[in-house]
């Protein structure tokens, strides 16, 4: 969870007007006939951190891919150091000390941690075998450089996604890049990471590299920025100074409109209970036997209302509704009430049954299949039911998404357009779409607005709160503080797998909300 403040107080790199770096010069650029950039400027100083903003599809990502070499055919000047340059890909622009730290990882699930981190650039043996024992020390050092405790030979796969991002940081900063360009950087990653990543930026900004740094976290790049550049469409609207500017001044430039000014009402919820959990736990295989994930959970959630739930990276948020929808993949034990009967929830498909739904934090492994369509991804659950005589109904599928692309604002060519070739707003509201298409009574969020510009994330909030005044009961969990506070009635606060408070509106506060999520350490008495 972001909070109690995560970020520095004031700009942790002042503006330094040393050399320029890098520019790019009336850069254009199309896919298909349409135009992603349109003529655009940037600029890069020696030593200052740069941020990039935007919605998504505004460009930003496909500026970054010129200038580290991954799409090659463009049209404009780039120039390091004053000389005019063209990437014939990746390693050239390494060769010249650029690197980037996409937002969709890149990683090798089944390689560890530290064959990840020098992957290209293994260290050799006579340079023929692949000296694992050096690589994993110097993985090891590099990672307690940064702070990371993370075991250079774990696999990659068993991580959760903000240690996955940690790799990421740690690969690209092995390369000694003098030009880094951080695509959201900490868009998984907890307060304490977060405050490592940037005394990390700080550190390298002080020592003379430029960083490129795109968010859509407004608050976390006003205060480690020295300049910031927006744009929209394609288009440059603004650089400037961002000690010249507000938080208004920048969504004003990316979306021209406030970002939390949604349509949130008074939701009078009817009182009436749908979930009940009684004593809620969770145990989960590792290493040393069983490890208590949850320990004696306990909330109620009615009809219409937006419960929210807080807590640090592995503070068992995610648990809680992977427990209720039951997809946890341990031991799970307490009660689980719908409508005050108790059910059994043994798979999803229990779950489905009875009326839950979930939205999982990572849309792309676990909300979507990529490569098939709009149509194929609404309809997924409900195939056998649409089915007649064990043979699809096609014209029921496209019907489903239809209705979802209609009531969601679903923005796409058509229906049976490709769900990796859309937007991410757009891709989470697919996602939303294939469940609601179930009829749930209870939507499980986990991190809906993750990963997407903030122009979508208004689209999600507003969503959200037509759903709640539809009478649906809504569990949501979100890692930023303001957004939690915006959507919720209620916010139950986790620390270390137990539940530390339920906070109601007029109660909570990111300070509130804060002190309860600290985990709590528990000092062993001296033996007598």
């Amino acid at each position: 969870m972001e909070h109690a403040n995560p970020i520095p107080s004031g700009n942790v790199v002042a503006a330094n007007r040393r050399a320029v770096v890098l520019s790019a010069e009336h850069i254009s650029k199309t896919f298909g006939g349409i135009a992603a950039l349109v003529d655009v400027d940037f600029d890069l100083w020696s030593g200052e951190v740069h941020a990039l903003m935007g919605e998504n599809g505004a460009g930003k990502s496909t500026l970054m891919k010129i200038l580290s070499g991954v799409y090659t055919d463009y049209d404009g000047t780039v120039t390091i150091d004053g000389q005019a340059v063209r990437f014939a890909g990746v390693r050239d622009a390494e060769d010249v000390g650029i690197a980037i730290i996409h937002q969709e990882l890149n990683l090798v699930p089944e390689l560890s941690v530290a064959d990840n981190i020098f992957l290209g650039r293994e260290k050799l043996i006579a340079g023929l075998v692949v000296d694992r024992k050096a690589s994993s020390r110097a993985a090891g050092a590099l990672l307690q450089r940064l702070g990371i405790e993370l075991n250079p030979e774990a696999r990659v796969g068993a991580l959760r996604v903000g240690e996955q991002q940690l790799v990421e940081i740690a690969k690209a900063l092995s390369m000694s890049a003098r030009i880094l360009i951080m695509d959201e950087p900490t868009s998984a990653l907890s307060p304490a990471e977060c405050q490592r990543l940037f005394r990390i930026i700080r550190q390298l900004a002080d020592s003379g590299v430029a960083i490129v740094y795109i968010s859509h976290r407004i608050d976390e790049v006003m205060h480690l920025a020295s300049r910031v550049t927006v744009f929209r469409d394609g288009r440059h609207v603004l650089t400037d100074d961002m000690a010249r500017l507000d938080e208004n001044a920048i969504i004003s430039a990316m979306v021209g409109r406030d970002l939390l000014a949604s349509s949130q009402q008074e939701r009078s919820s009817s009182g009436k209970t749908v979930l009940s959990v009684s004593g809620l736990s969770l145990s989960k295989p590792d290493r040393h036997g069983w490890r208590t994930v949850l320990d004696g959970v306990s909330f109620d959630l009615a009809e219409g209302e937006i419960l929210g739930i807080g807590g640090l990276l592995g503070s068992g948020r995610t648990e809680i509704l992977e427990t209720i929808f039951g997809s946890s993949g341990g031991r799970a034990g307490g009660d689980i009430r719908l409508d005050g009967e108790l059910v059994a929830i043994r798979s999803p498909r229990d779950a489905r049954r009875l009326g839950i739904a979930l939205v999982t934090e990572d849309r792309k492994t676990q909300g979507l299949h990529l490569k098939a369509s709009i149509t194929d991804n609404v309809a997924l659950p409900l195939v056998g039911a649409l089915a007649r005589f064990g043979i699809r109904s096609l014209a029921g599928e496209q019907g489903l998404a239809r209705h979802a692309v209609r009531a969601l604002g679903i923005r796409c060519e058509d229906i049976e357009q490709q769900a990796g070739t859309l937007s991410g707003g757009n891709q989470q509201k697919v996602v939303i779409g294939k469940w609601l298409a179930t009829r749930p009574r209870v939507l499980l969020l986990d991190e809906p607005t993750r990963g997407i510009d903030v122009g979508a994330k208004r689209e999600i909030y507003d969503l959200i709160f037509k759903l709640a005044r539809d009478g649906l009961a809504i569990a949501v969990i979100s890692s930023e503080l303001p957004e939690l506070l915006h959507l919720s009635d209620r916010i139950l606060v986790m620390a270390d797998g137990r539940q530390t408070g339920i906070l109601s509106r007029a109660q909570a506060s990111e300070e509130a909300i804060m002190r309860l999520a600290a985990p709590r350490r528990t000092i062993a008495r001296p033996a007598a």
